[in-house]
């Protein structure tokens, strides 16, 4: 009896293992990719995020060489200005125009009249520059390489006759390809591999061309032109967000008499879409777009504005961003100069240059509405916003 209580346990046991071996072939065989190799990855826990400091590019005054940078730190409630004087001890130059966070540890800022990219850590450190783009304008970035857009006509030893776009390897700080494309290119966004370029012709009033009506669309890897895609709309100046396939630019007209329009390109097909107001500061939270137009004509002297709210999929536009709170305080305010929404939160924030000339204000907002903090006085100008992620730590 007991020798077949013990011969009955044996075969139970290889039962089990043999199930258990089918299980497991099953596991594999599901986590197995297309071509039939094991394509198993841990799920990695991300790390939870629980606020978001914010570093603010003051643009001072042109020529004024005041440019400075403003730190918010979002879980001690403090601002600090001319930050980067403060950690480095030195300015930071003419006309800052631009900030992004290139990866985890680097940050660019493109100083407009200083003829210089400048690197920086997220605790502030400055950490290397690139001088051979003059007059750069705007930034994008896919962790390994920085595009920078230029009204120059020079880049090193490099000349011509339009502007260009400058690709830079970030942990040389140097340039490594450029690539010729409209009058005074500005705005610069990355999707599939191909660069976008919203060309401007901004100079026209000075130089000898007309206004450009055209993105200019570059492999990312070549740095070659691949094609135009033109807008139908001129001068497409100023801020330029992505929501997925889609671009929301801003075409400001000539001031007099050509109109204002905001243009939505998908980057999918090249349609086309405009409509009757600016987007002179626009920005998304991936799915969405929101806008602050600001409409200028030398006719009247006059600013009109116009806060919109675009679904780029459906074409649908509603008056406002997110709620009345946010969308009344931004009515309130004197010269709207910047509006950013957090990637990370949805927290809305934007701010106040007032005269342009003295020091401008930051605020901030839920999406539902509440003031994360009163109106924080930051520097002349406060043009660009970036925000860095708080994480929980562990234990």
């Amino acid at each position: 009896m007991i020798d077949f209580l013990k011969m009955r346990i044996r075969f139970g046991n290889k039962i089990l293992g043999t199930l258990a071996m089918m299980g497991l072939s099953l596991f594999f065989a599901a986590c197995s990719n297309e071509n039939g190799g094991d394509d198993i990855t841990p799920e990695i826990p991300q790390p939870e995020i629980i606020g978001e400091n914010l570093i603010i590019c003051n643009e001072g005054n042109w020529q004024s060489d005041n440019g400075q940078l403003s730190y918010y730190d979002g879980t001690a409630g403090v601002l600090t200005n001319k930050w980067f004087r403060q950690v480095n001890g030195s300015k930071l130059g003419d006309t800052p125009n631009d900030i992004i966070q290139v990866n985890d540890t680097l940050i660019a800022i493109a100083v407009n009249w200083s003829n210089i990219i400048q690197y920086i850590h997220p605790d502030g450190t400055a950490c290397g520059a690139t001088e051979n783009v003059p007059n750069n304008r705007r930034m994008c970035a896919d962790g390994n390489y920085l595009y920078i857009t230029s009204y120059a006509h020079q880049c090193g030893n490099q000349t011509f006759e339009k502007g260009y776009v400058a690709k830079i390897d970030v942990k040389t700080k140097q340039v490594v390809a450029t690539c010729e494309v409209g009058w005074e290119p500005e705005g610069v966004r990355l999707y599939d591999g191909k660069l976008y370029v919203a060309n401007t012709g901004g100079y026209a009033f000075s130089e000898n061309h007309a206004y450009e009506t055209t993105v200019q669309v570059v492999d990312a890897e070549t740095m070659k032109s691949i094609k135009t895609i033109d807008t139908g709309c001129i001068n497409l100046y100023g801020e330029m967000s992505q929501a997925g396939q889609y671009l929301c630019i801003n075409s400001c007209g000539d001031y007099y008499n050509v109109k204002p329009k905001t243009v939505i390109v998908d980057c999918k097909t090249d349609k086309v879409t405009t409509f009757d107001f600016p987007a002179t500061y626009n920005s998304t939270d991936g799915n969405v777009f929101y806008s602050v137009g600001s409409e200028f004509s030398y006719n009247t002297g006059e600013y009109v504005y116009s806060i919109k709210t675009i679904n780029p999929k459906t074409q649908e536009v509603k008056d406002g961003i997110f709620c009345e709170a946010i969308t009344q305080k931004i009515k309130e305010i004197t010269s709207p100069y910047e509006l950013y929404i957090s990637p990370y939160t949805q927290n809305v924030y934007f701010t106040d240059a007032g005269s342009y000339a003295s020091a401008g204000y930051l605020y901030g907002y839920t999406k539902e509405g509440k003031e994360i903090f009163v109106k924080q006085k930051v520097y002349i100008n406060p043009a660009h916003i970036l925000a860095l992620p708080v994480y929980k730590k562990n234990g």
